[in-house]
């Protein structure tokens, strides 16, 4: 599989791709190139709609110009925690990132989350996520606020009186549980609009699908979650092959 950064002929077909509709993962199977390398390429710089070759290759330029100003002078930077591999965390954090910006979080957002998420303490100041991201105490400002309102975080203070915003498992059930509660305000709406425009015409009968449809999936993902709470708590044991299942009798 082919390494190294994409070419601007590389960018060209890709823009050309997205153009006549192909999906990231033919666009990938055409360059031989990994599928996440093109959705992170695309997302990256502008998304799908708005997509350009020529400016995805500048900006990945100014990029690289920034990081070789901006890189540790003589001290190595300090070694990953546990003896991991830092160029692979790093692309890591950037699958993880795009993966969260394709379910509709705005990009410092994400960015933030997978900085929390991938921390194994799960929490951090602002001054830590800012040094991390490289990016401003403004921005990490901005996005912290906005994820503690979603439900996806929240902020604590340390021994230190300092504020430190943390992301623990939880997260993951409360937000089923308030997308389970979105469903059953679209079910309610749409089930007003079907006495409003007459419960035997077309478009009633539409809304009355959209309810069902929604009602069921709401109740099913509580269902889930609710049965399924414990597993974010259950610590999964190590098989000789390396993989994780979970303990004995955890259901």
């Amino acid at each position: 599989m082919p390494g190294g950064r994409l070419t601007q002929q590389e960018r060209q077909q890709i823009s050309l791709g997205l153009a006549d509709g192909l999906a990231y993962a033919e666009i990938a199977r055409r360059l031989d190139r990994p599928t996440s390398t093109i959705t992170r390429e695309v997302m990256r710089n502008g998304g799908p709609a708005t997509y350009r070759a020529d400016l995805a290759h500048r900006a990945t330029e100014r990029r690289t110009h920034r990081r070789r100003q901006t890189a540790p002078r003589g001290p190595e930077a300090p070694p990953q925690a546990h003896g991991r591999d830092a160029e692979a965390v790093r692309e890591y954090e950037e699958a993880f990132t795009t993966l969260l910006m394709q379910q509709g979080l705005p990009k410092m957002m994400s960015r933030v989350l997978t900085c929390l998420y991938t921390n194994d303490a799960g929490s951090l100041t602002a001054s830590e996520l800012a040094r991390h991201l490289q990016v401003s105490p403004a921005s990490i400002s901005k996005a912290v606020t906005l994820l503690e309102s979603q439900g996806l975080i929240r902020r604590e203070r340390d021994e230190g009186r300092r504020e430190r915003y943390v992301v623990d498992s939880d997260v993951f059930y409360q937000g089923m549980i308030a997308s389970a509660r979105v469903h059953a305000q679209l079910a309610e709406t749409a089930r007003r609009g079907v006495g409003l425009l007459g419960p035997d015409t077309p478009a009633a009968v539409r809304l009355e699908n959209i309810a069902r449809f929604v009602e069921f999936v709401g109740e099913s993902i509580t269902r889930a979650a609710e049965q399924a709470r414990d597993v974010l708590y259950t610590k999964p044991e190590t098989s000789p092959n390396g993989t994780t299942t979970p303990r004995s009798g955890d259901a």
